[in-house]
C-alpha cells in the first residue's frame, strides 16, 4: 500500500510540474534547435528539456503579457562557441530582442531570412563576433518594428553602408556600426530618416570615405559620429539652426575641409569635436553655449569668444590651430 502511495504521489508530482511550467511548447522546441546549430556550447549547460524555458535557462526570457513566450534572446561570453549564426531564430516569433556578443568563434555571415522572420523585433544587437561579409540592407516591408541596430565591433566585417535603412519605419533609437571594416560614402538616402525622430548614427572607426551628400542637410539626428574615418570635403550641411534634434556632433580624425566660421551650430548642441580635420575659418556664433568642445589640430583663426562655457574649456581644446588666440591660447597680437 505505501509503495502504490509513493508512486501515486511522484506521479501527481510530475504532473502537477508539466502543468505549471511556463515555457511554451514551441519555443521550446525552438530553442533546443538552436542550443545544436550552436553546436551544444556550455554557456546553454541550463537548457535541458525537462526544466522550464522561461524559468531555468540562461539568456531566455518570457514575457506573462504574451502567454510566457519568448521575448529576449541574450547569448554572450562564450569564446569557445563555434559555430555560424542559428538560422531557427527566426522561428521565434514573438521575439523583440536578440542581443549577441563575445562570440568570437561565431562566423559566416549575418543572414537576412531568419531576421526578416522576426516581425516583432525592436533592438538587433550583434557585437564582437566573428561575422564575416556585409552587413545586410534591412528594408521594409520587414522588420516593421525594429528600433535599435547595433551590429558594432565586428572587425571581420567589411562592405558599405546599408542604403536601405531609412524605410523601417520605427528605426528611431540608435544606428551603431562603429569599429567595423566598412568602406565607401554615407549613403544620401540618409538624408530620409524621419526629421522628428531620426536615430542616433554612429559610425566611427571604420574606414568611411568620400564627400557628405547634401542631402544629409535634412537630417535632424541627435547624435551623429562619423569620427575616425577618411571623410572628406564640406560637412557644414550637419549644421544649422534648424536642426532642433541636433544634440551631439563628433567629427574628428577626417579629412573635413570647410569654414567653420559660416556655419550655424544646432540651437540645442551640447557636444561639438570637429578635431584632427583641415577645417578653417572663425570659431562659429553660439559657441560659448556647447558644453563639450574639441577643435583642435585644424586651421582655425581669429580671436576666441570669452563667456558662457568657454572659460571652462583649456589649451587642449583648441591648441594646433592656425592662428587661433586668446584666453586659454596666448592673447591675440595687435
Amino acid at each position: 500500500m505505501a509503495t502504490k502511495l509513493f508512486v501515486l504521489l511522484v506521479l501527481l508530482f510530475h504532473v502537477s510540474s508539466s502543468l505549471s511550467e511556463k515555457c511554451h511548447p514551441d519555443d521550446k522546441r525552438v530553442l533546443l534547435q538552436i542550443k545544436k546549430e550552436l553546436n551544444n556550447p556550455t554557456i546553454f549547460s541550463s537548457w535541458k528539456p525537462k526544466t522550464d524555458c522561461c524559468k531555468k535557462w540562461r539568456g531566455v526570457f518570457c514575457s506573462r503579457s504574451i502567454n510566457y513566450r519568448v521575448f529576449d534572446l541574450t547569448i554572450l561570453n562564450d569564446t569557445e562557441l563555434t559555430a555560424q549564426f542559428p538560422a531557427s531564430i527566426g522561428n521565434l516569433p514573438y521575439l523583440e530582442t536578440l542581443y549577441m556578443e563575445q562570440l568570437p568563434k561565431l562566423t559566416g555571415p549575418i543572414p537576412t531570412e531568419p531576421i526578416y522572420k522576426l516581425t516583432n523585433l525592436k533592438n538587433l544587437i550583434i557585437r564582437e563576433t566573428g561575422l564575416s561579409g556585409s552587413i545586410p540592407d534591412f528594408k521594409a516591408p520587414y522588420l516593421k518594428n525594429l528600433i535599435n541596430l547595433d551590429i558594432s565591433n565586428n572587425n571581420k566585417l567589411s562592405g558599405t553602408l546599408p542604403p536601405s535603412l531609412y524605410q523601417l519605419p520605427k528605426l528611431s533609437g540608435t544606428v551603431s556600426f562603429q569599429n567595423n571594416n566598412l568602406i565607401g560614402p554615407i549613403p544620401s538616402s540618409y538624408g530620409y530618416f524621419n526629421t522628428s525622430d531620426a536615430p542616433a548614427l554612429l559610425f566611427s572607426h571604420n574606414q568611411l570615405s568620400g564627400r557628405l551628400p547634401m542631402f544629409l542637410a535634412n537630417l535632424n539626428s541627435p547624435v551623429i559620429d562619423f569620427s575616425y574615418n577618411r571623410l572628406e570635403g564640406d560637412a557644414s550641411v550637419l549644421f544649422g539652426s534648424n536642426k532642433q534634434g541636433v544634440l551631439q556632433l563628433y567629427l574628428s580624425w577626417n579629412n573635413f575641409d570647410f569654414d567653420l566660421g559660416r556655419i550655424e551650430l544646432p540651437k540645442k548642441l551640447q557636444i561639438l569635436d570637429v578635431s584632427h580635420n583641415q577645417i578653417y575659418g572663425n570659431l562659429p556664433v553660439g559657441i560659448e553655449n556647447v558644453l563639450t568642445l574639441n577643435v583642435s589640430y585644424n586651421n582655425l583663426c581669429g580671436e576666441i569668444p570669452q563667456g558662457g562655457n568657454l572659460k571652462s574649456f583649456d589649451v587642449s581644446s583648441f591648441f594646433h590651430n592656425k592662428c587661433l588666440c586668446g584666453s586659454p591660447l596666448p592673447s591675440c597680437k595687435k
